[in-house]
C-alpha cells in the first residue's frame, strides 16, 4: 500500500518544548528524553492508491484501438491538480474496470491484436468506463433534506469480448451525507444493496465476509460486481441522501455532476443529459426564485411542489457539478414554524404515529442575534499534531476576529493538563484579540494526551457569570477519554441544577478515533449541536461555518407544550436546541393519542423577552415525515444507547435503519446478487427432486443468489487505544518487522528480481540465437540437475526411518 511514512516526538511535557525554539518551531530541550512514533497514512494511502490506479488504468486504455477517429489516451489534469496524488478521483458517480492482467485489455467490438503484455497490475489499474446515458432526479423537502437518485448506463468497452474483469461502483458522498444504495443490471444478472441487522443470525451462514468495498477515506464509497464479460452494459442506479445548506435566506443543494473527459464514448455521436428536481414544501408556498448551473425550466408548480427540468442533447457530458438555488418567500420576514402529522405503516414495528415540527429563523436583516459569552476548548494533544492543529488554529483565528465588541471570550489548551489564556472572560475588543491570536501561536503545539473533563469543569465555572448573554462552550477534539459517561452525569447534573440559560456546549469531532455519539450526547444535554468532521482537508471551512451556526442565535430556551395534551410522547432530541439564523430547526417525535389541535412554542429573544408563536398544523401529504428524520432519529438513538448501555434501543435502532434505508452502527451493508439463469436451473432441479427436498428451507444459496456482506460502514464509538497512543485520525502505528520477516521479504524481492530478469523479452529473444550445440548442452545440464534432486529427495524419504 502506498503512503508516507513519518517520524514524531511524541511530548508530553509542554514546558519543555518550550525551552528551545528554533526556525522551524518549539522543540524537546536538550537531553529530555520523549517517544518517538513512526506512522503511516492509512486512509491517505488508500485515496492515493486508488487515484494512481485510475491514472494506471488511462496508461493502459491506450492500448485500445478504436480506428482512424480517436484512440484513448490518458487525459491531463488540471494545472493546479498537476502534481496531486488524488487528482483522478472521482467527481460524479461513475464504474471502474479492475485489471489484473493487463493483456485483457483490448477493443470487445474489433480485437485489435496488440502485443501480448507481460506481468500483473499489483495493485490492479482501474479503467473508467464510458457512460452513454445520465439522468439525475432530486427530490428536496422541508427546506432540509434532499433524496437524489442518479440513474447511468455504462459500457465495459476496454475488454476483450472473451474475456470479464470485475467492476466498481464508485460513489462520491458529499460532507453530511448518506449513501442509501446501489442497483446494478448486467445481461441477466443483477446487484443490489441491502441492509442486514448485525445480532440477527439468520441466514448469516449463507452470507460471504467481502473486504472489498464500503468507503475508501472519508467519503467515497465503493461496491464491487464481480465477473462481468467484455462490451457488457450496465445499468447503475446510485442512491443518496444530502442535507441542504442554508445561507442569506437562500437554500441551497450541491450535488456531485463533474464527469471527466475520458468517460465519453468514443465518436461525436449525440447524447442525453437529464436533470430533474422537485422542491416539496408546505402547502401554499412557493419559491420566489431559483438559480441553476444548468438551464432548469419550470415544468409543474402545484400547491406546495415545484418541478424543474433540464434535458439537452450533448456531446461531452457535463463539466460541472450541478448547484441548485431557491429562496421560500415565507422566510423573508419573521420567525415561522408548523407540524406535519403522519401516521405510522402498518408494516411499522412503533406504531406510534409520527410528527415533524419545523421553524425557520426568518431574514437574517430583521431578526438580532444574543451577545456571546464564549470559551473555546480546543484539544492540543499529540495526536492533532501537524495539519490538524494548523488548520484548527486557522479557524479560530478568523472566529475571534468575527466576535462582535460586547462578545467576551476565553481560550482554554488542553491536553492532560490545560493552558488558559486568560482566568477570566476578556472583552472582544481588537486589542483582546490580536493578544490571542498571538497566544494561540505560541502556544498551540500538539503534545501530550487527552482530559476533557477538567478543561470542560472550568469553562463551566468561567461562563457561572454570565449575564444578558448566551454562554457557548465550543469544544474540538480528535480523542476518546475514559470517563465519558462520567462527563455526561456531570453535564447533565448541572443542567438540571443551574439557572435558565445554562451553557451550550458545541462540540466538534474531528477524524474516527473521537467518539462522535459521546459528543453529540454532551451538546444534546447542554441544548448545543454537534459536527463530525471527518474529511482532514475541510476542518478549516467546516469550523467557521459550525462557528456562525453557534453565534447566530436569535431564539433560546425554546420548549413546546405538546406534552400537556398527550400521554404517550416521545421527543427527538428531548432537549430542543437553539434557533440560530444560520438555518431552519427540524425536530420530531412519535405519540399515542391524539394530537393537540393548538399547539404553541415558547422561547427567549436576544433581548430577553418571552416570545410565542402559534404553529401551524396539517397532515403530511406529499412529505414522508419518517424518511426526512429518519438519520437524526438514528443518530440521536444511537448516542442514547450508547450512553445507557440499552441492548434494547440498539435493537431499535437496527429496526429503523432496516425500514429506512440510513445506515447505522448496528447494522451492515451487503450485496445481494441475482443471477437469473441459476434460479432457472435450479427451478428446474428442484421440480426433479421435490419429494426428496421439501422438508429443507429455501436459502440464498438455493435460490440461485449469492450474499456478500460489505465491511462496516458505521464511524464508530470511538478508538481509546489511539487517543492513548497519540495516533492521528486517518494514521495507523505498525510494528516494526523482525528479523525473519525481513530475511522472507529480501529473498521474495530477490527471487521476484531474477524471474523478472529470466522473464523479460530481451531474454527470449537472445535464447533464440543459441547454437543447437550449447542448446543441448543447456538441455543435459538442466536434465542432470533433476536427477540429481530427485537421488536426493529418494534418500532422505528412505533414510528418515534410520534416525534416532
Amino acid at each position: 500500500m502506498r503512503g508516507s511514512v513519518y517520524f514524531y516526538a511524541g511530548v508530553t511535557n509542554i514546558e519543555s518544548r518550550r525551552k528551545r525554539k528554533t526556525k522551524g518551531g518549539w522543540f524537546e530541550k536538550e537531553g529530555t528524553p520523549c517517544r518517538c512514533l513512526l506512522t503511516f497514512s492509512i486512509e491517505e494511502a488508500m485515496v492515493e492508491e486508488f487515484s494512481k490506479s485510475v491514472e494506471e488504468g488511462l496508461r493502459l486504455s491506450k492500448r485500445i484501438y478504436f480506428g482512424k477517429d480517436r484512440a484513448v489516451s490518458p487525459p491531463k489534469p488540471p494545472p493546479t491538480m498537476s502534481k496531486s496524488n488524488t487528482s483522478y478521483l472521482p467527481t460524479a458517480p461513475m464504474l471502474y474496470a479492475v485489471i489484473h492482467n493487463p493483456a485483457i485489455v483490448d477493443n470487445p467490438d474489433v480485437p485489435s491484436y496488440q502485443p501480448y503484455v507481460h506481468g500483473k497490475c499489483d495493485p490492479p489499474a482501474l479503467i473508467p468506463l464510458h457512460m452513454t446515458a445520465v439522468h439525475l432526479q432530486a427530490q428536496c423537502y422541508l427546506d432540509a433534506a434532499a433524496f437524489l437518485t442518479l440513474s447511468a448506463t455504462f459500457r465495459l468497452h476496454c475488454v476483450s469480448g472473451s474475456r470479464f474483469c470485475d467492476c466498481i461502483v464508485a460513489v462520491p458522498v458529499p460532507h453530511q451525507g448518506s449513501i442509501l444504495g446501489v442497483e446494478v443490471s448486467v445481461h441477466r444478472k443483477s446487484y443490489s444493496t441491502l441492509l442486514v441487522d448485525m445480532k440477527d443470525k439468520n441466514g448469516k451462514e449463507n452470507m460471504i465476509q467481502c473486504q472489498d468495498g464500503g468507503f475508501i477515506g472519508p467519503n467515497l464509497f465503493t461496491f464491487h460486481i464481480p465477473q462481468i464479460d467484455g462490451g457488457s452494459k450496465l445499468s447503475v442506479k446510485f442512491s443518496w441522501y444530502e442535507k441542504i445548506l442554508y445561507s442569506n435566506d437562500e437554500f441551497f443543494l450541491n450535488v456531485p455532476f463533474t464527469f471527466p473527459d475520458f468517460v465519453n464514448p468514443v465518436g461525436k455521436m449525440s447524447k442525453k443529459e437529464k436533470i430533474e428536481i422537485t422542491v416539496n414544501g408546505i402547502a401554499g408556498s412557493e419559491l420566489l426564485y431559483h438559480k441553476a448551473s444548468h438551464p432548469m425550466k419550470t415544468v409543474r408548480n402545484n400547491a406546495g411542489s415545484t418541478g424543474f427540468l433540464y434535458e439537452a442533447d450533448v456531446l461531452s457530458w457535463s463539466k460541472t457539478d450541478f448547484s441548485f438555488s431557491y429562496v421560500v418567500p415565507d422566510s423573508s420576514s419573521h420567525i415561522s414554524g408548523g407540524v406535519l402529522l403522519e401516521s405510522a405503516p402498518v408494516d411499522d414495528f412503533d406504531q406510534r404515529d409520527m410528527f415533524c415540527m419545523y421553524l425557520h429563523p426568518g431574514n437574517l436583516q430583521s431578526k438580532k442575534i444574543f451577545r456571546k459569552d464564549i470559551v473555546f476548548l480546543i484539544d492540543v494533544s499529540g495526536s492533532m499534531r501537524g495539519k490538524l492543529i494548523d488548520e484548527t488554529k486557522n479557524a479560530l483565528s478568523v472566529a475571534l476576529s468575527k466576535l462582535d465588541p460586547d462578545d467576551s471570550f476565553s481560550i482554554i489548551a488542553f491536553n492532560g493538563d490545560i493552558y488558559q489564556f486568560s482566568k477570566s472572560m476578556e472583552l472582544a475588543s481588537k486589542d483582546a484579540v490580536e493578544r490571542a491570536i498571538e497566544w494561540i501561536n505560541i502556544n498551540f503545539v500538539a503534545g501530550g494526551d487527552t482530559n476533557i473533563l477538567h478543561p470542560l469543569n472550568t469553562a463551566i465555572e468561567m461562563l457561572s457569570d454570565a449575564q444578558s448573554s448566551v454562554p457557548i462552550i465550543f469544544l474540538v477534539t480528535d480523542g476518546t477519554v475514559e470517563d465519558e459517561r462520567q462527563i455526561c452525569d456531570v453535564i447533565k447534573n448541572h443542567v438540571t441544577n443551574g439557572e435558565s440559560m445554562t451553557p451550550r456546549i458545541y462540540t466538534f469531532g474531528i477524524g474516527p478515533f473521537c467518539n462522535n455519539y459521546f459528543l453529540r450526547m454532551l451538546a444534546t444535554i447542554s441544548r448545543g449541536q454537534h459536527l463530525a468532521a471527518l474529511d482532514a482537508d475541510l476542518i478549516e471551512s467546516q469550523m467557521l461555518q459550525f462557528f456562525h451556526k453557534a453565534s447566530s442565535i436569535v431564539l433560546a430556551n425554546i420548549t413546546a407544550d405538546i406534552f400537556n395534551g398527550l400521554n404517550d410522547v416521545e421527543v427527538f432530541p428531548f432537549h430542543i436546541p437553539d434557533l440560530s439564523s444560520d438555518g431552519p430547526l427540524i425536530f420530531s417525535g412519535r405519540y399515542n393519542g391524539s394530537f393537540p389541535k393548538d399547539l404553541e412554542i415558547k422561547g427567549v429573544l436576544a433581548d430577553f423577552s418571552n416570545f410565542v408563536i402559534d404553529m401551524k398544523i396539517e397532515e403530511a401529504k406529499e412529505i414522508p415525515v419518517q424518511r426526512i428524520c429518519a438519520r437524526d432519529q438514528i443518530e440521536y438513538l444511537t448516542a442514547q444507547a450508547w450512553l445507557s448501555n440499552d441492548e434494547k434501543l440498539e435493537q431499535r435502532v437496527a429496526k429503523l435503519s432496516l425500514q429506512t434505508g440510513f445506515i447505522s452502527e448496528y447494522t451492515l451493508m451487503a450485496n445481494l446478487e441475482n443471477d437469473l439463469r441459476k434460479n432457472v436451473k435450479e427451478s428446474d432441479r428442484k421440480k426433479e427432486v421435490s419429494k426428496k427436498s421439501h422438508h429443507k428451507k429455501t436459502g440464498a444459496k438455493e435460490q440461485g443468489n449469492r450474499m456478500f456482506l460489505l465491511p462496516h460502514l458505521g464511524i464508530g464509538f470511538g478508538n481509546l487505544a489511539a487517543t492513548a497512543e497519540n495516533i492521528q485520525p486517518g494514521r495507523h502505528e505498525p510494528k516494526g518487522p523482525d528479523a525473519a520477516e525481513i530475511f522472507v521479504k529480501r529473498a521474495t524481492n530477490c527471487c521476484s528480481s531474477f524471474c523478472n530478469s529470466c522473464c523479460c523479452m530481451s531474454c527470449i529473444h537472445a535464447c533464440t540465437r543459441i547454437n543447437t550445440q550449447c542448446a543441448n548442452a543447456i538441455t543435459q545440464l538442466c536434465v542432470g540437475l533433476g536427477c540429481l534432486s530427485c537421488l536426493d529427495c529418494c534418500a532422505d524419504i528412505c533414510c528418515s526411518g534410520n534416525e534416532s
